[in-house]
């Protein structure tokens, strides 16, 4: 044997030891079941009859501590070490670009208590999320996250990429739903945050690994927050004339109440999307709202929903529409509703403050559209705040290069002129799919000088580097 088969030999009968024979693999099959995610160019690559690159090793630890001694061997070793959870990820966060370990968190799905006074689910972070739903169903509750992945990702991806679901605007974004969390760091060490988030004793070290991608440590267990069922919840659907009128008309709104959805569509992915998915069938911009909590409330809030809507010009569509799409707003994403291979597409969700989040999706729109005229650009804005929105924009190629080098280059420039347009305007790189390998050589012409203190954290809590390199842009 050569010297490198045999301490990778070596290495694999020391993860063998640290999580068990059966929770260890170095079968190709498994190797290359973790090598493609959700991320286009990842799927293409491997549509095509190329080989995305693999682990070494697929290790699947059950808890902190079998993660802390899998660490500490990385560690010894400098072996890169990837964290998989769902394999959702649309960034290609989870693709072991310089082989290594595969962490794979799975094993880690045990709910270990749902506790109605605090009102949290404390589960491990590789619980697939629908399994929280229902647990928290079963207790008369609900998780209040319903993102497109739900059925799929765990919590453990949802935290690292700083997700959100599509009732948002009332409930926050995953940072705003986890309590506490256990973390081990890249030396081993096993952590928790905090016993409750937002106390002045320090930055808040949920921030730290919330969105870091698992660059800076391993999420092994949280402490979920769960709601009362609303007592009811009204869908009202509109359809606005021009996208100013409605954006005018949603900043108003959200001065006053926040809806659970907010959820409006440009023309071309309403003529598109929601003619097929939701049946609305007219030329316009169409608005779907979501008022929920106790009936009183509801009674009032979509009172002053109407009133507002009305005065910037608004087609009041009742709830048929709205409750089609509350219907099928998961199924969205699946194919058939929406694009797949071979078409090329991406989207490159940004988000702003309101006095720059039109300029910035007319300015992205044309950028693409006159950059790539085999590029069609469709658009909706959701996560709606006080202060501004997001705008989950997307392109599609319909036939896009044959040869995978090529498309790989066209579906890089495309991301790269319309984020770079979005951060001229005012943008970010991303709002909440992550950055990953796919928009890492971005983060510094978003960040500049402040890049330092991310580059600085990964110096101190990873100077060896194992911790997914080459992600986040570090």
């Amino acid at each position: 044997m050569e010297n490198s088969s045999f301490l990778k030999s070596v290495i694999l009968m020391e993860l063998e030891d640290a999580v068990g024979t059966q929770n260890c693999s170095t079968r190709d099959t498994d190797k290359i079941a973790h090598s493609v995610d959700y991320y286009w160019l990842s799927r293409m690559w491997a549509d095509r009859g190329c080989r995305m690159p693999e682990a070494d090793y697929i290790v699947s630890p059950k808890d902190a501590r079998e993660t802390s001694r899998v660490l500490r061997i990385a560690n010894y070793y400098k072996i890169p070490v990837t964290t998989w959870g769902g394999g959702g990820g649309t960034q290609g966060g989870a693709i072991p670009v310089a082989g290594g370990i595969i962490l794979d968190t799975k094993r880690m799905d045990k709910i270990y208590e749902v506790n109605t006074d605090s009102m949290y689910i404390e589960c491990g972070a590789g619980a697939i999320y629908k399994h929280l739903e229902w647990i928290a169903n079963q207790a008369g509750y609900a998780t209040m996250h319903y993102p497109s992945s739900l059925n799929c990702s765990t919590v453990g991806g949802f935290l690292a990429h700083r997700g959100i679901g599509v009732v948002s605007t009332k409930y926050g974004k995953m940072d705003d739903m986890v309590l506490q969390m256990e973390v081990v760091l890249p030396n081993g060490d096993i952590i928790y945050t905090s016993p409750v988030p937002k106390h002045a004793a320090g930055p808040d070290l949920n921030q730290i690994f919330i969105g870091s991608e698992g660059t800076f440590g391993i999420i092994t267990k949280a402490q979920m927050r769960i709601y009362e069922q609303p007592e009811e919840r009204r869908f009202r659907g509109f359809l606005f004339q021009d996208m100013t009128s409605a954006f005018r008309a949603s900043k108003e709104l959200l001065q006053k109440f926040k809806p659970s959805v907010m959820r409006l569509y440009d023309p071309a992915e309403t003529t598109t999307l929601i003619k097929k998915v939701v049946g609305v069938e007219r030329d316009g911009a169409f608005m779907n709202i979501a008022c929920e909590g106790t009936k009183e409330i509801v009674e009032v809030e979509e009172k002053i929903l109407l009133d507002t809507f009305r005065r910037y010009g608004a087609e009041d569509l009742g709830c048929e529409y709205g409750k089609k799409w509350w219907d099928e707003k998961i199924t969205f994403f699946y194919p058939g509703h929406m694009m797949d291979l071979p078409q090329m597409f991406g989207t490159m969700d940004t988000i702003a403050t309101y006095d720059k989040i039109e300029t910035i999706y007319r300015e992205m729109k044309k950028a693409v559209e006159s950059n790539f005229p085999q590029a069609r650009f469709i658009a909706h804005f959701s996560h709606w705040y006080e202060w501004g929105c997001m705008i989950y924009d997307r392109f599609i190629v319909d036939n896009p290069p044959k040869d995978p080098e090529e498309a790989m280059r066209l579906h890089q420039e495309i991301w790269t002129c319309g984020v770079r347009t979005a951060l001229k305007n005012g943008g970010v790189v991303n709002d909440h799919h992550g950055v990953g390998i796919k928009l890492g050589r971005l983060m510094r012409e978003q960040y500049g000088p402040a890049m330092q203190v991310f580059e600085g954290l990964k110096k101190q809590l990873d100077p060896n580097g194992i911790m997914n390199p080459f992600k986040l842009g570090l």
